[in-house]
């Protein structure tokens, strides 16, 4: 998917945007997304789920995830363009509805109790970028030559990261923690632990790139991505998107999750005031020049899917609530 340029309440905003769905190598795919930036209108988003339970129907989840909070948003679309109904509260409220009905389908559907996902909802309007997030599907912020992560980790990680930082635990010893990719909130059907989503939008600048994404894409380094979106950054979002799933290609890793992302460049527009500041989001890599050329763009084929097999799965099980779940 591809889009152009639009004007918006004031404010000159040129963009464009393009998603990706890529199984990796895992032999189903669990990720969903869904976007909308149509041409002429003051409002875009994006939605990003990312399905668990595994072959306890994760990617009905997700599905279900995507579909409910697309519609909920797309039917309030033209009072959200026209400032008529709160963007933060709307996004809440799609969220609420995609945990019901995920809970609604699990009651008429014993086989898939338990499933699960992850829900990433961005909204763009003019040049501010609201969103709302449940798990740890990343939103990417690359501006400047900098990577950052905008929204916050609902998994262990940022625990263990920090005693790490307090000494109490060892990189080593936290890079390869059983509990690292344990999720603290997703969406299930249950009452909904933590959810992200500020009050205060960012403002968005010329030649900012936006991705939203679910955690399969983080099979690359934080400095590769930083790398690739610096050589890619003058192309279109196409151009972008089509660089990453290539690395991801190339990588050829074959412990490669499910991946789900869509990319938002930003090209000139009117200077407005800043109410929300990247600056203060720490970063999270600086590109730097890379040492070999970039990968090539992705083929249109998709890479052969790898078996899994039980021992693996095993290594990638999620518990939460004391349910295990499965990201494959």
């Amino acid at each position: 998917m591809m889009l152009d340029s639009e004007k918006t309440a004031g404010v000159s905003l040129s963009f464009d945007a393009a998603s990706v769905s890529y199984k990796g190598a895992r032999s189903y795919q669990e990720d969903s997304v869904l976007c909308s930036f149509p041409i002429g209108q003051p409002l875009g988003f994006a939605v990003i789920a990312d399905g668990i339970g595994g072959h306890v129907s994760g990617h009905i989840a997700s599905a279900l995830a995507t579909t409910e909070v697309y519609c909920e948003i797309k039917m309030n679309e033209a009072a959200l363009g026209l400032g008529a109904l709160n963007i933060p509260a709307t996004l809440q409220t799609a969220a609420i509805a995609a945990n019901e009905r995920i809970a609604a389908h699990a009651k008429t559907d014993d086989e898939t109790h338990g499933m699960g996902s992850t829900l990433l909802t961005t909204v763009v309007k003019g040049d501010k970028l609201y969103w709302l997030s449940i798990g740890d599907s990343p939103l990417l912020l690359f501006r400047g030559g900098a990577l950052r992560l905008l929204n916050k980790d609902h998994s262990m990680a940022p625990q263990i990261d920090m005693m790490v930082k307090m000494g109490s635990m060892t990189p080593e010893v936290a890079r390869d923690h059983p509990d690292r990719n344990t999720l603290v909130s997703v969406v299930n059907g249950e009452e909904i632990a933590m959810i992200d989503c500020p009050t205060v939008p960012l403002t968005l600048q010329p030649d900012d790139v936006i991705i939203a994404a679910s955690d399969g894409l983080q099979y690359l380094s934080n400095t590769t991505l930083a790398n690739i979106l610096m050589l890619a950054k003058d192309g279109r979002s196409v151009d972008i998107a089509n660089a990453l799933l290539g690395a991801l290609m190339h990588q050829d890793d074959p412990e490669q999750d499910n991946t789900a992302f869509c990319v938002i460049k930003f090209g000139d527009q009117s200077q407005a005031p800043e109410e929300r500041h990247a600056e203060d989001i720490p970063v999270l890599a600086v590109a730097e020049a890379p040492e070999t050329p970039a990968p090539a763009a992705a083929p249109q084929a998709e890479a052969a899917p790898v078996d899994t097999t039980a021992e693996d799965r095993e290594k990638k099980a999620y518990w939460y609530r004391g349910q295990k779940y499965y990201k494959d």
